[in-house]
């Protein structure tokens, strides 16, 4: 495995600037940088819609056209607890208390993707080395898309901006179906060695196996039947793994952003918070239902730089951050409209599929 890029000091650091602007705002405030009411409500109107869609096309299966625009909903509502409870769980925000961050992120656990292996995955690895070949996670879809210049070219690479939506639709699936288990037996997370797990974590792996298995398999099978299940869960997990993926993507793999490259000495060029800022877009950052259904994932950039923030602070963050970016000189990357934000992703990936 190699080593691990460095990232250097600042005279001037932008990092720790912005760190004591963002600590003065709590401040002065009053608040909490975690969740509050308004996230807790969202969680029970995302929990309930869950409860509600599953419980009607499980129990009570209604007509066919009904029952294939709920596994729609029911994929966008998966995706919707990701974005909204169990991302904040997982990183320290959703609430302050230790238990009820692992309780939320512990959602994803019961929905079938494990928990301890996305905190690897994403919260130590991807916030950690964004958009740098070899080590982030998240670029690495090698072979069957090229998401960098360093990446290694395939000829159906050139058709890589047409069938990436295929792609996306079995994200969810392969990540619970094999991501997880490559890394859980490998013990690694691309070049990234896994910490040992302890027996609680363990059986925590498993028991979000279990659950997907008798939720999303066996359940709908013994009440619906084979085949009406088949088309069911395939919209809904084609919907699900579009959705995250999308999301996800808008934020790092755009035009606009950078993919940079450490040096001969193994170091990078910018301090690890400018690094975040030139590596990362915001999209949509206006509107407001994009920004409840994707739990402020929108503000990427200041998700990046302060991802034991809950989301919900976001939108008031965002002006602090852009405001001292301007002020050192550092390039904001935003897209105004959702749709720019994806034709800025499908140009990157014609791109990388065009270059040598």
């Amino acid at each position: 495995m190699a080593d691990a890029p460095r990232f250097p000091a600042s005279g001037r650091s932008f990092q720790l600037e912005l760190k004591k602007r963002v600590d003065a705002y709590f401040k002065d405030k009053d608040i909490k940088m975690t969740g509050n009411w308004t996230l807790y409500l969202k969680t029970v109107i995302i929990g309930l819609t869950f409860i509600g869609i599953y419980t009607w096309l499980v129990f009570f299966t209604p007509h066919v056209i009904i029952a294939l625009a709920l596994c729609m909903l029911l994929g966008l509502n998966v995706a919707a607890i990701g974005f909204n409870v169990m991302h904040d769980g997982a990183h320290g925000s959703y609430a302050k208390s230790g238990f009820i961050n692992q309780l939320a992120a512990s959602t994803f656990d019961a929905l079938g993707a494990s928990s301890f292996m996305w905190k690897v995955k994403h919260n130590v690895i991807h916030h950690t080395y964004t958009n740098i070949e070899g080590f982030d996670d998240d670029i690495d879809i090698k072979p069957w898309m090229r998401m960098t210049l360093s990446q290694k070219k395939h000829f159906f690479h050139r058709f890589q901006h047409i069938y990436f939506i295929l792609l996306y639709a079995l994200l969810f699936v392969f990540w619970i179906g094999f991501q997880d288990f490559k890394k859980y037996f490998s013990g690694k997370v691309g070049t990234m060695q896994i910490k040992q797990m302890t027996w609680k974590e363990h059986v925590a792996f498993w028991a979000s196996k279990v659950s997907f298995l008798f939720l999303f398999v066996l359940i709908p099978i013994y009440t619906t039947g084979f085949l009406t299940y088949l088309i069911g869960f395939l919209v809904f997990s084609s919907t699900t793994g579009i959705i995250i993926s999308i999301v996800f993507q808008l934020a790092h793999t755009v035009e606009e952003v950078d993919f940079p490259e450490p040096d001969l000495l193994n170091k990078m060029e910018d301090e690890w918070a400018i690094h975040q800022v030139k590596t990362t877009s915001n999209f949509a950052t206006k509107n407001k239902i994009i920004t409840w259904f994707a739990g402020g994932l929108n503000f990427q950039i200041e998700h990046h730089l302060f991802p034991r923030i809950s989301h919900i602070h976001y939108p008031a963050l965002s002006k602090i951050v852009r405001t001292t970016s301007e002020e050192f000189g550092i390039k904001y990357n935003e897209f105004p409209k959702m749709r720019q934000a994806i034709f800025a992703h499908i140009l990157l990936l014609r791109k990388m599929g065009m270059a040598q």
